[in-house]
């Protein structure tokens, strides 16, 4: 599990902004358990998400998501993830693979986050941000992420990353515009297609 409380330079939990705010969403908590839904909530609903809200600048380092306040799914992942491992609450990165639009291809990674509670293990959610149409929420054991997989090469990737993935980190770092990385989302090729939903 100590691989997932370390802080990075993507997930710098270490710096002082981020970890100030783990620090004053959990005095506000009786336990580890609302932390986690402290920490869930503040990303999901303050940070607000730059291709809903049309929002510069393209933010990658959960410190940098913080500050500006803004951030896509991934970045926002990471915010996510930093403020749990703040608090020693392993957490992890998780992705999908979905349409872009209308249920068919083309296709882009989507990044959510992974926490390990202790009654029940691994549980996934998703703070890239409510709005019509779209209600995740966190209610373990019960998963309720934004998007469902519904489309033939569409996935869920089972694995739980300590860090981000390279075509992720590649996306927010070569573009300065939140259009250019919503013109240029990153995807991956589903190699095991019996994998996919």
């Amino acid at each position: 599990m100590q691989i997932y409380l370390e802080s990075s330079y993507y997930i710098n939990w270490q710096q002082d902004n981020v970890l100030k705010q783990a620090q004053y969403l959990a005095s506000k908590c009786g336990n580890e358990e609302e932390t986690v839904k402290a920490c869930f909530e503040f990303v999901r609903d303050t940070i607000k998400h730059s291709w809903d809200y049309e929002l510069n600048p393209v933010t990658c380092k959960a410190s940098d998501v913080l500050e500006q306040g803004t951030g896509f799914c991934y970045a926002k992942s990471h915010l996510l993830a930093a403020l749990l491992r703040a608090n020693n609450i392993p957490a992890g990165l998780c992705y999908q693979r979905l349409t872009v639009a209308n249920d068919k291809p083309p296709f882009c990674l989507h990044g959510l986050n992974a926490v390990f509670l202790k009654q029940y293990g691994w549980y996934r959610m998703d703070a890239r941000g409510n709005k019509q149409g779209i209600n995740a929420a966190f209610c373990p054991p019960i998963e309720r992420l934004a998007f469902p997989i519904l489309t033939a090469g569409e996935v869920d990737l089972p694995e739980i990353w300590t860090e981000p993935l390279a075509v992720v980190i590649r996306a927010l770092e070569k573009y300065d515009s939140y259009i250019d990385v919503a013109n240029n989302l990153p995807d991956i090729e589903i190699i095991n297609k019996a994998s996919t939903r």
